[in-house]
Parts: C-alpha cells; sequence; structure tokens
C-alpha cells in the first residue's frame, strides 16, 4: 500500500494537490523549503505587517521548517491575531495548529479560514476529519463531496468519503464513489481501503478477495499482511491465515501488528475486525497517505495528516510511531520521546517504542544511558529482534566492535540467517569484525550478505574498498566499487572508494576527477578532503594538496584526520605519512 502512494507522491503530484488548495496552501504545505515557501515575500507583502506581527510570521516559518510544531503553531496564531482577515497568517496558523495534533484548533482557525478563502481543499478536508471523528457522516459527506477529485487532497477527500458514506448506511454509494477515484489509477491503492470497508459492512466474502488482491500486489507490508490474516481468521480459514503470515516472515520480515494476529491464529481465535468503525478506517487512510508524503519530503503536511489519523483513532499505536519517527528525522528527539512514551504499557507496540527512546537518548548525547536500557530490555527479552539489533548498532557506535558482533550473532540466531533481509546483520557484523581487526570473519561476512543481497551497493563498496585497501583482488573489487556508485552515484563516501580505488592503483588522474567529485557531494567530510589532498600531491598539484589537507584539518570534528595530515602539511606527502 504506502510503496504504491510512495510512486504517486512525487513531487509532480505533489505540486498538482497544492495547487488546487490555493497559493497560500501551496506554500504552506511547502515550508521545508523556506526561499520558497514564504507568500509574504512571494507577493510583495511583508511591508505591510507590524513589526510584531512579521515577526512572530518568521519564528513561525522557522519553527515549522525544523517541525518544532508547538512553537510554530503559537507564533502563528500570534501573527494571525494580529491581522484576522488575511488568509496567508490563519492558513499558517491553521496548518500548524494541525501539525501540532491540535486538531480541534485546526478545525475551528479552518473554519474562518473558508470565511476567506472558500477554495482552500486542505481547511476542507480537515473540517470534514471533525464532522467524520463526531460521527455528523452526512456532514462530512457533504463538504468531501465539494472538493474534485484531481488533487491529492481530492484523492485523499474522496476515500475519506467513502468512508463517511459507509458510517452513513450507504455502502452502495461508498462504491460507486471508488469505482469513480479508481479511474484515475489509483485501483491498486483503494483495494486495500475497499477490503477494510466491505469487512466493516459484514460482506465477508467480499472483504476476502480483496484483501486478498492487496496482499498479491504487496505481500511484505505488514498492515496489509495484518488486516487479510485478521479477515481470513475472522472467517474461520485459519490454516490460510497461518500462510498469508509465513509468506510475510519467511523472507525475515517481523512486525509487532503481525506476531500479535498470528499467536491469536495460532490459538484458533479470531482476531476481530480490524476496522472495528468508521474511524479507524478513515485514520488508516491518513496513516498510509501521511507515510507515503513523509517519503517524499512533505514533513509538514505528512505530520498533518498523521497528527488526523491519530485523532480519528488515538490508539493507533502505529500511527504514533511513524509520528514519532517522523519527528526523530527532524532531529524533535523530546517531542518524539512523550510520544514514545504514551504508548500503553499493553500496546503490542511498546516495546518499539521502548526501543526508540533508547535511541533518542543515544541521539541527544546521553549513550550511557541508552546503552544501559537497552541492555535492559534484551535481558528481559532476549527474543526482541529491535532491541538486539539497536544494541549491536549503539554498541558498535560507541566503538565495542567485539560486544556489537555479538549482538549481531545473536540476532541472526533469532532471524535463522538465511532470510534476503539477513543481509543488513552480516553487512554490520562485517563491520564490527573489521574493526575489530579480525578480518577473515568480516569478509566471511561481506561475502554472505552479497550472497542474499548481490548488488546492495553498501557492501560491494565496503568489501571492495577493503580489499582494495589490502592489495587484494584488485580488479574485482573495484568492478565491486563501480557497481555501487552505478547504483548511488550521489553517495559521496561511495564515490570517494571508487577515487581511493583508483589512487591505490596508481590510476592517478581518474583518482582526482572522481575525488573532486566526492569532495563536492561531501565537501565538509575530513576523510574525503584528506584523500583528495593526497591525489592531488601524487598528481604534481602540491599547492591544490596542501590547500585540500588543511581543509579537511579544520572540518575534522574527531581530531584523528587533524592529526594526521600535520606532517603532510609540514613535510609533503612521503612513504612515512601517506594515508592508510
Amino acid at each position: 500500500m504506502t510503496s504504491f502512494l510512495t510512486r504517486i507522491a512525487r513531487p509532480a503530484f505533489i505540486a498538482l494537490l497544492l495547487s488546487a488548495t490555493g497559493v497560500h496552501a501551496t506554500q504552506s504545505a511547502q515550508s521545508v523549503k523556506t526561499a520558497q515557501s514564504d507568500p509574504l515575500t512571494a507577493f510583495g507583502l511583508m511591508p505591510m505587517f507590524r513589526t510584531s506581527v512579521t515577526g512572530s510570521y518568521m519564528a513561525g516559518q522557522q519553527a515549522l521548517q525544523d517541525l518544532r510544531t508547538d512553537e510554530a503553531a503559537r507564533y502563528f496564531y500570534q501573527a494571525a491575531q494580529g491581522d484576522w482577515d488575511n488568509p496567508v497568517l490563519v492558513e499558517r496558523a491553521f496548518i500548524a495548529f494541525a501539525a501540532d495534533g491540535q486538531i480541534g484548533q485546526a478545525a475551528s482557525t479552518a473554519k474562518h479560514l473558508l470565511d476567506l478563502d472558500p477554495d482552500n481543499e486542505l481547511a476542507e478536508l480537515v473540517v470534514a476529519t471533525e464532522a467524520l471523528k463526531e460521527r455528523r457522516y452526512n456532514a462530512a459527506e457533504r463538504l468531501l463531496g465539494a472538493i474534485g477529485q484531481d488533487s491529492f487532497t481530492g484523492i485523499t477527500a474522496g476515500i475519506l468519503r467513502a468512508w463517511a458514506l459507509v458510517g452513513d448506511n450507504r455502502k452502495d454509494e461508498a462504491d460507486k464513489a471508488l469505482d469513480q477515484l479508481g479511474q484515475s489509477g489509483l485501483e491498486d491503492f483503494l483495494v486495500f481501503h475497499r477490503a477494510l470497508m466491505a469487512e466493516a459492512a459484514g460482506d465477508t466474502d467480499s472483504a476476502i478477495e480483496l484483501a486478498g488482491r492487496a496482499f498479491d500486489a504487496e505481500p511484505y507490508v505488514a498492515r496489509i499482511v495484518e488486516v487479510y490474516a485478521r479477515i481470513l481468521a475472522n472467517a474461520g480459514r485459519f490454516d490460510e491465515a497461518k500462510d498469508v503470515i509465513a509468506e510475510f516472515e519467511n523472507q525475515g520480515l517481523s512486525h509487532p501488528v503481525v506476531t500479535i494476529v498470528k499467536e491469536q491464529v495460532e490459538a484458533g481465535q479470531r482476531p476481530g475486525i480490524f476496522a472495528a468503525n468508521v474511524q479507524v478506517g478513515a485514520a488508516e487512510m491518513f496513516h498510509g497517505i501521511g507515510v507515503a508524503l513523509s517519503r517524499d519530503g512533505s514533513l509538514d503536511l505528512s505530520l498533518v495528516f498523521l497528527r488526523m489519523g491519530l485523532y480519528l483513532d488515538p490508539s493507533a499505536d502505529v500511527i504514533a510511531l511513524a509520528l514519532g519517527q517522523l519527528l526523530d528525522a527532524a532531529g524533535q528527539h523530546d517531542e518524539a520521546n512523550s510520544i514514545y512514551e504514551a504508548v500503553p504499557a499493553t500496546s503490542p507496540m511498546k516495546p518499539t517504542a521502548v526501543v526508540r527512546v533508547a535511541q533518542n537518548l543515544d541521539a541527544i548525547g546521553n549513550r550511557d544511558e541508552a546503552l544501559r536500557r537497552l541492555n535492559n530490555i534484551v535481558n528481559s527479552r532476549p527474543d526482541d529482534l529491535d532491541a538486539v539489533s539497536v544494541l549491536g548498532d549503539l554498541l558498535r557506535y560507541d566503538e565495542q566492535y567485539v560486544a556489537a558482533a555479538d549482538a549481531y550473532t545473536d540476532a541472526l540466531a533469532l532471524t535463522g540467517g538465511d532470510s534476503p533481509s539477513d543481509w543488513r546483520f552480516y553487512y554490520v557484523r562485517g563491520i564490527a569484525y573489521e574493526r575489530a581487526k579480525e578480518w577473515p570473519k568480516a569478509e566471511a561476512d561481506f561475502l554472505k550478505a552479497l550472497d542474499l543481497n548481490p548488488d546492495q551497493p553498501a557492501v560491494l563498496n565496503y568489501l571492495g574498498y577493503s580489499w582494495i585497501d589490502q592489495d587484494m583482488h584488485l580488479e574485482e573489487a573495484l568492478g565491486m566499487i563501480e557497481k555501487a556508485v552505478e547504483a548511488q552515484p550521489q553517495d559521496g563516501y561511495i564515490v570517494d572508494s571508487l577515487g581511493w580505488a583508483f589512487y591505490k592503483l596508481g590510476r592517478i588522474d581518474e583518482a582526482v576527477a572522481t575525488l573532486e567529485q566526492a569532495v563536492l557531494l561531501r565537501p565538509n567530510d575530513a576523510e574525503i578532503n584528506d584523500h583528495l589532498g593526497d591525489a592531488y600531491w601524487r598528481a604534481g598539484r602540491k599547492l591544490e594538496a596542501k590547500f585540500q589537507w588543511n581543509v579537511a584539518a579544520s572540518v575534522d570534528e574527531v581530531g584523528n584526520v587533524k592529526e594526521r595530515v600535520a606532517p603532510k602539511l609540514a613535510d609533503g606527502l612521503t612513504e612515512a605519512n601517506a594515508t592508510e
């Protein structure tokens, strides 16, 4: 489901969505790109505002860009109160309230915005969501029916309208609405919601057929697996439900919601309807689209959709974790932790939430506490794959390489070690072994990772680089790195590996050209600048080499590279001080 949405949530489609909500909405949903998201500047309106209004507006812009949504809501509302009839300011306040989860305040502000800008579709969507939450299905359907379907907001409104019709006991009309929406090429996505609606309406046969189609299209999406297995088990078809879950797990995949259903199915219990009410079904729609928007980079709009999902279904802990991860990615770790900590202890998602809190403790600089908590989790739940994996990662970041390798070994014992997705554990354990100076073990793990995932760029790069650095299998290693660069040409680290491979092979001109490209991709990386300095020196470009070494020293935050380049700056590149 979500991968299909990711395909349709490409920038051009997002632009179409936002253009339909009016110029002001277009700008707000792209606020992560400040230069393009300031309608006051775009329309030359800044001089018209009092200093206090302008200051609040600019502070709100920066806060929303950083996803500090509580501050954004406060600043934009202050600005809007200073000019309550200005649609730009009111719209920003409404967006910020929604992104912060203050949906009631967002809906109230959106109603005022619609007085100023009756065509703002996102405002209509939020007001209709409030009506759906309050079970005013007829009112929600009327509001949503007025939104055209030629935009991203319109597609969302179309699905939400179908849920409102189901709530109003008009399932046939809901089917017709989805038929019309499906003509725009969205049928592969809509089939999942058709299945949920069919089961909610008591049409078990149709629900099974539709959920099966969704599963056939995307058998490795946890939510689809959960729903299909639920519907089968609710119909007493337990063996088929077991087969669905087994197909998912045979890929080395796991998810708490699938595990819960698996336990119920194996006990011969009927798990119960997923969308027990319209609000749950509509919340899942916001969840799927919100995740797709976050992958596309539309972070503030993604926050709005995920918040509306939680508003409709406050018990949807899967949505809460998606929201927390979005805030994590923006560096808002304290806010994310407050969401994780609010997940009830009885929720199947609680163990995942606890692990995320530990990760965030590490992200804000408290690695000792993060490791302490993770060790406690693993000691009490040794079969918690997520906790074991994250513990391995943090131990590796802390340069406790032997302990990290042991954690990854435990993870492989849990997964079996032969699933395609297990390549990652072999890869990171290989890194830990390599750093611990146990190269034969590291090499074996890298080769096993490539056996499971032959074209994985990170593994190709690491193994190829390691071979070249040890003067082993040089031509094969170079081919590996070239393949990795072909797969990820914008990855500065992988391009650096290729440049350094050329350097080690004595192909200096190619090394210089490639390392110059790597520096453009990663201008503040000390290692890459050091490599380029060495290549310049070998090419006879000694002034440029010293300049590059100076850059490497100036951007080195750890000190290792600064120490390494000091003798080069004093004596030039010699056999004694050459970079290893």
